[in-house]
C-alpha cells in the first residue's frame, strides 16, 4: 500500500557529494516521519538521519553531523539526503524509511553509495 522510490546513489570519489531522493506514495496521509538508514558490508544497519513530518524536526547520527542534510517536500511526501564531504566510511546501502501512524514502518529497496579513495 505504501511504496518508497529511491534514487541518487552511485560511485563518487572521496570529498565528493551525492543527493539521495525518496518519494513515498500510497496511504501516506498519516506519515509521522521519514528518514534514512544505511548498512555497510558486514555491519548492522544504522540510523543516519530523520525528519518528523508535521513539525520538521531533524535528527542526525553523530557520524554525519555537519556533512549530511535531510530535507523534504511536504506535500509530495518526498525526502532528500544531501551528502557532502563523503569518505569511504560512508560506503553502504542507504535505505529510506517512513513511519505511518498506527502501522509498521515501510522501507525502500535501498540504493548503493560507494565512495572511493
Amino acid at each position: 500500500q505504501v511504496q518508497l522510490v529511491e534514487s541518487g546513489g552511485g560511485l563518487v570519489q572521496a570529498g565528493g557529494s551525492l543527493r539521495l531522493s525518496c518519494a513515498a506514495s500510497g496511504r501516506t496521509s498519516t506519515a509521522v516521519a521519514m528518514g534514512w538508514y544505511r548498512q555497510a558490508p558486514g555491519k548492522e544497519r544504522e540510523f543516519v538521519a530523520m525528519m518528523r513530518w508535521s513539525g520538521g524536526s531533524v535528527y542526525y547520527a553523530d557520524s554525519v553531523k555537519g556533512r549530511f542534510t535531510i530535507s523534504r517536500e511536504l506535500y509530495k511526501k518526498t525526502v532528500y539526503l544531501q551528502m557532502n564531504s563523503l569518505t569511504p566510511e560512508d560506503t553502504a546501502v542507504y535505505y529510506c524509511n517512513i513511519k505511518i501512524r498506527e502501522h509498521d514502518d515501510f522501507w525502500g529497496q535501498g540504493t548503493q553509495v560507494t565512495v572511493s579513495q
